[in-house]
């Protein structure tokens, strides 16, 4: 039994954290910055500037970038994609948190 409270405080932790960063998220305006989202193989970001500049191209494309941010270059898209990046990231965890232990504890 002492794992499975175990499991449901890390569960309850990470929820709370997700919406702490959601919230951000929400407030930096920095949602919908992720255009390609891969949920299966996905997992990392930009890693070198022509990376960077593909995905900040694909970017300006949608109408966010022309409505909230058509001065921005690429070190505030650097800043927006961190928070929409660190919130997918939370939410897998958190699925994985609550699918996994659900699997092996039955």
């Amino acid at each position: 039994m002492k794992i499975h409270r175990l499991w449901l405080l890390s569960v309850i932790h990470l929820i709370v954290i997700i919406i702490v960063v959601g919230g951000i998220t929400r407030l930096t305006q920095s949602g919908l910055s992720m255009v390609d989202w891969r949920p299966v193989f996905g997992i990392l970001p930009p890693l070198n500037e022509s990376q960077w500049m593909d995905v900040f191209t694909q970017y300006k494309q949608f109408p966010q970038y022309h409505h909230m941010y058509p001065d921005m270059g690429l070190p505030g898209f650097k800043k927006i994609f961190f928070w929409e990046y660190l919130h997918r990231i939370l939410g897998r965890l958190v699925g994985l948190s609550i699918l996994v232990p659900f699997l092996v504890f039955k």
